[in-house]
């Protein structure tokens, strides 16, 4: 298993691509952390994973509350001892034209999609640093490779996380800690599925491979990045968009 005794947090792991991705990490072997706020769909997600005979816990964290965030890493360090893995999944959308866009709508956005990645990583990569090895992965977008029409907000935070991605692959980097960024293109959520069928049939129209990816395609994309295949990997940003950036 490639990720076999691995312990890894997933922000964001109850749903969507975090549910997939925390899925996928435990079928691999690693000791699954699930952070989000939502405490139904967290510990039902737990459930399924360890009636697999896999493991995984849950915990209702609040990625943009450093108090909450240092209390629940120092949990995880307590019951497992080390921390390997982090995948800063969680982020929300707050859509609105400039001219709409209220402080409020902006603020939103930027302190769970920024603060909260740079507030995760900071605490968790201290506990990384003590065994010398870490695997950061940040949720970047494709949007934040050629924006977006209403997301101002949202493309901001994920433009700058692939800049928050290559700084801190420099600092982090020669002490066994590699970090990488994730640009997901037109995903098949629960989120996207809701959305007017011509809505959908216009995004895919965009996509040279003619449809939306999957979770799971995001989920294999950051089991690369977390492996020890690939060591050598750092500062990078992965897009997964079926070429929509092309």
């Amino acid at each position: 298993m490639i990720l076999k005794s691995k312990v890894a947090i997933i922000t964001g792991g109850a749903a969507g691509i975090g549910k997939a991705t925390s899925i996928r990490f435990a079928a691999e072997g690693a000791q699954v952390v699930i952070w989000d706020l939502n405490r139904e769909h967290g510990e039902n997600l737990v459930k399924e994973i360890t009636a697999k005979g896999q493991q995984a816990v849950f915990a209702q964290v609040n990625t943009s509350q450093y108090a909450e965030i240092e209390a629940a890493t120092a949990d995880v360090f307590q019951k497992f001892g080390k921390i390997d893995i982090l995948v800063n999944n969680a982020g929300i959308t707050r859509d609105s034209t400039l001219k709409k866009m209220t402080p409020e709508l902006w603020q939103q956005v930027i302190d769970v999609n920024l603060t909260g990645v740079f507030y995760c990583t900071k605490i968790v990569s201290e506990y990384m640093l003590q065994n010398g090895y870490g695997r950061i992965i940040n949720t970047s977008s494709v949007v934040a490779l050629y924006g977006n029409f209403g997301q101002t907000n949202y493309v901001a935070t994920k433009s700058g996380l692939i800049g928050m991605t290559k700084t801190l692959a420099r600092e982090l980097g020669r002490k066994g800690i590699t970090v990488n960024a994730v640009a997901p293109g037109f995903i098949a959520t629960e989120m996207v599925a809701a959305m007017p069928e011509n809505v959908i049939e216009a995004m895919k129209a965009k996509i040279p491979t003619a449809r939306l990816g999957l979770p799971e395609e995001i989920a294999s994309a950051y089991l690369f990045l977390a492996s020890d295949e690939a060591a050598y990997i750092n500062g990078a940003c992965l897009s997964v968009d079926g070429g929509m950036t092309i």
